[in-house]
């Protein structure tokens, strides 16, 4: 395909879908087949994938043991609904119940994270009665009416009206906010005296629902520890903790299996919501908690498409592949020494405000050189420059910040992960 039908394509798209629908790139590219770390696009490119698809393509592209077991399975039977009881689907949730670390553990699946936050917003208000949630500033939780209405970032909250009344928490960016200056400790200690403060206001809210990691909000995260200073407040007052693992789980981070296991000292979330790289790109997302607040529904529910026989296929072999190879210790891995060799590149680009992360999800803020103020246009370049040179990246921030987002598939190389670094390393003194 050349480039004049990728050109046209765009076209196309633009005149049929929505404007909101935003697309990465001055000329946006086709992905047409992938293998591996890498992507070509419909012009024969070839880059190195820092993205997966958001953070979805978790262990590889093509996985040679995913497609034989989705293969398979669609060779028997794709889809049959909840209404019928379903093999694969008790076999991966027996696995995720033992896995999630959740007491007498129940799992709903769902096609996507932005349903499986959906489904833990009914379960804690119904469990609650209340319809009043506490969330993190530069959070985000999906696009649906609910989960929009509880994003704490209003780059992807595109209105005020929502079935919630949701209040807003500090702790979720450690290096910009009012307690940015404190020292761990103090950072974790004024944001429970706030969070205490809040709840003096307010009747008991249903729930705190939380990213270990921020996403979206450009991999932003609190001091360890932080969650678990909250949930003893939270667990006074009877209120529930959501953990929202779309992103963080897996054993993503390298340290951990769970993003919630670094704020783990008081115990695992009431709630704990996963997606994205479980599937390695088939859609599968689901909720785990335990049997009294999973069963607190006293009305029929079914799931047209959670939990088909084909995406539970996928869902297994890659979860049995991740573990069998040790996915986690390779984020933790390639991951520190990636992150290390950014840190020393981003040292001599004054543009680079700072380089965070864990394991394989790494964030790189930047700025105006000299200020504390955002540069966008800048992490648009960045974005540009490694394309060229055959590198995909994602972006991302909330309030008044700017950051390149990366996340591979977990099978990384050091080889590999040198060769991103290099091109990124380029592409930010492109910028200078």
């Amino acid at each position: 395909m050349t480039q004049d039908a990728s050109r046209h394509l765009f076209q196309r798209h633009r005149a049929v879908l929505p404007d909101w629908l935003a697309l990465y790139y001055d000329d946006p590219i086709e992905i047409t087949h992938g293998e591996g770390r890498h992507v070509w696009d419909a012009d024969g490119n070839k880059y190195l994938d820092f993205f997966g698809g958001i953070l979805t393509t978790m262990t590889a592209h093509a996985l040679p043991e995913v497609t034989k077991a989705v293969t398979e399975q669609a060779g028997r039977i794709v889809h049959s609904s909840t209404l019928y009881l379903n093999r694969p689907m008790v076999d991966l949730a027996e696995r995720i119940a033992k896995l999630s670390g959740i007491p007498d553990a129940r799992v709903f699946f769902t096609t996507s994270g932005t349903e499986a936050n959906d489904t833990a917003l009914l379960l804690a208000t119904t469990h609650r009665r209340s319809n009043q949630i506490l969330a993190m500033r530069n959070s985000y939780h999906g696009r649906s009416f609910s989960t929009v209405g509880i994003t704490g970032n209003k780059g992807w909250s595109p209105t005020s009206l929502s079935p919630l009344q949701t209040l807003y928490v500090h702790g979720g960016v450690r290096t910009r906010g009012p307690y940015a200056d404190l020292d761990d400790a103090g950072f974790i200690a004024a944001c429970v005296a706030d969070l205490e403060d809040l709840l003096g206001h307010v009747r008991p809210p249903a729930a705190l629902i939380a990213e270990p990691i921020q996403g979206v909000g450009g991999f932003t995260s609190p001091p360890d520890g932080l969650y678990a200073a909250f949930r003893k407040v939270l667990r006074e007052r009877g209120v529930l903790w959501i953990a929202d693992e779309v992103q963080t789980g897996w054993g993503r981070t390298g340290e951990t299996f769970w993003g919630w296991q670094a704020h783990g000292a008081d115990g695992p979330p009431d709630i704990l919501t996963f997606a994205k790289g479980i599937g390695n790109g088939m859609s599968i997302g689901g909720v785990v908690a335990r049997a009294e607040i999973m069963n607190c529904l006293d009305s029929n529910s079914i799931s047209t498409f959670g939990g088909t026989q084909i995406t539970m296929a996928a869902g297994l072999a890659n979860l049995t592949y991740l573990l069998e190879h040790d996915l986690q210790g390779n984020a933790r891995r390639v991951g520190g020494l990636l992150i290390e060799r950014l840190r020393a590149a981003a040292a001599q680009v004054p543009a680079v405000r700072e380089v965070r992360g864990r394991g394989l999800m790494i964030g790189v803020e930047l700025v105006r050189p000299g200020t504390d103020s955002a540069d966008p246009e800048a992490a648009a370049a960045v974005l540009e420059a490694a394309r060229a040179d055959g590198l995909l990246l994602g972006k991302g921030g909330g309030h008044s910040t700017s950051a390149l987002r990366i996340a591979p598939p977990m099978t990384l190389t050091v080889a590999e992960a040198e060769e991103g670094a290099a091109i990124l390393e380029r592409a930010l003194r492109s910028i200078r």
